[in-house]
């Protein structure tokens, strides 16, 4: 069965256009025009087949594309998990980091070619569907446990709340625990390019993990930061 993608989006024409472009790709398509609509066929299995990716729009006439963000990690069940490629004005970094930091797995500014979306869209739905090798199922270090084919994390036993993104991120550096990586190595090997100028979505993303993963993110001892370099995944934790 094909992806299903949902676009919360208020600029119909935009939506159409970008509609018929993903179908012709494969995908499934569905479009809300404004943030209410699209929120409730998160909620509702009725209203037709659940989404496996949101594409949604910072500017909305009823509610903002943060809020919409908000709510959507706030929703019971894996439907909270669903992935979200927002889309943001160009040239306002600040509303893609309040966006990442809210949850949302990747961003695109508008005005964007259609085949960068494909290409974003099919990078999130990989990640996630990506399966791992047999011997690497459960990384373990200390009471952190992460499950690849589950894609799920704990740490004593309690669920940690990662995006499919930052999940992705993790396994990242727990692959290679005691490695120190650059912020464009990071970004290549989970987004597929290379980093841009003054884009702080790491920075951004590690702080988040950190808030899931660590008993003192101010302090933490399982992701650290090297100063002028990157990150580097802690070998020995407790």
């Amino acid at each position: 069965m094909s992806a299903q993608l949902l676009m919360i989006e208020d600029d119909t024409r935009l939506a159409q256009m970008v509609g018929e472009y993903l179908a012709q790709s494969g995908f499934g398509f569905t479009h809300a025009a404004d943030a209410h609509t699209g929120l409730a066929r998160l909620q509702d299995p009725t209203s037709g087949v659940l989404p496996d990716l949101v594409i949604l729009d910072l500017m909305l006439p009823d509610l903002d594309g943060l809020e919409v963000c908000r709510r959507i990690r706030a929703l019971p069940g894996e439907t909270a998990q669903t992935p979200v490629l927002m889309l943001t004005a160009k040239g306002d970094p600040m509303d893609r980091i309040i966006g990442l930091e809210l949850g949302a797995d990747d961003y695109l500014p508008k005005p964007f070619e259609p085949r960068e979306l494909l290409a974003r869209i099919r990078a999130i739905l990989r990640r996630r569907t990506e399966g791992a090798a047999p011997s690497l199922k459960l990384l373990r270090f200390g009471s952190l446990e992460i499950d690849r084919d589950a894609r799920s994390v704990t740490v004593n036993g309690q669920p940690c709340d990662l995006t499919s993104y930052q999940f992705d991120l993790l396994i990242t550096l727990a692959e290679r625990a005691g490695r120190v990586l650059t912020r464009d190595q990071i970004m290549e090997a989970v987004r597929g390019r290379e980093l841009e100028a003054f884009d702080r979505s790491i920075d951004v993303h590690m702080g988040r993990i950190r808030a899931a993963i660590e008993s003192d993110a101010k302090n933490p001892k399982r992701i650290l930061t090297v100063r002028g370099v990157g990150y580097v995944f802690a070998k020995q934790q407790d």
